[in-house]
């Protein structure tokens, strides 16, 4: 393991597409009441306001898309279907509506806590296997919108890196518009991913 230090700044000022790819095997890591949470990205969906009608950020901002315009390195989440909150990483110059929806990770340490977080969870397998169930397993919710990734309970750290030949590419889950962009990234064969 490389040291658990929270990524610089600068590394979420990248291109959205190229920050989705980097992200694949960083660490999400969380103090949630006291416990240290842990998890490896595996998968991931880059959205841009620039030509990409699924983006919410793609007509411009409002009040509940406004991380997305924010500095780069913040978290961006939302509630959706009325039930469920999901998590991004906000990219680029601050004022350009850009993020990464965090698909699925790898949990590594504190599943116990996970999974009382996510009592559904059928196994560890099921703790963050989806963008909600992401943020159930590490109690993310509104509260977090805006909230930087290098602050004292969330942060983002290195890992060991993902060889490029290991990073698929392909379409995107659950949108109806701008389908053709291949803009979702995951490991490949990595059985925490979402859908293979």
């Amino acid at each position: 393991m490389t040291p658990r230090l929270a990524l610089p700044p600068t590394f979420y000022q990248q291109p959205t597409l190229q920050l989705a790819r980097a992200l694949i095997g960083k660490r999400l890591i969380r103090i949630c009441n006291g416990v240290e949470l842990e998890a490896r990205i595996v998968e991931v969906e880059a959205y841009h306001q620039d030509g990409d009608r699924a983006c919410h950020a793609y007509a411009g901002k409002t009040a509940r898309n406004a991380a997305m315009f924010g500095p780069a390195g913040h978290l961006y989440v939302y509630f959706i279907y009325g039930m469920h909150y999901c998590m991004n990483v906000v990219s680029e110059a601050a004022g350009t509506g850009a993020a990464v929806l965090i698909r699925a990770m790898e949990p590594l340490s504190g599943l116990e806590t996970m999974h009382a977080n996510r009592p559904s969870a059928k196994d560890h397998y099921d703790l963050c296997r989806g963008p909600a169930k992401c943020c159930q397993s590490f109690a993310i919710d509104k509260k977090m919108d805006g909230q930087p990734l290098g602050g004292k309970n969330i942060w983002l750290a290195s890992d060991t890196s993902i060889p490029t030949q290991e990073i698929r590419e392909g379409a995107r889950i659950g949108i109806s518009k701008s389908e053709d962009l291949l803009w979702r990234f995951w490991h490949d064969r990595n059985a925490y991913v979402s859908r293979n």
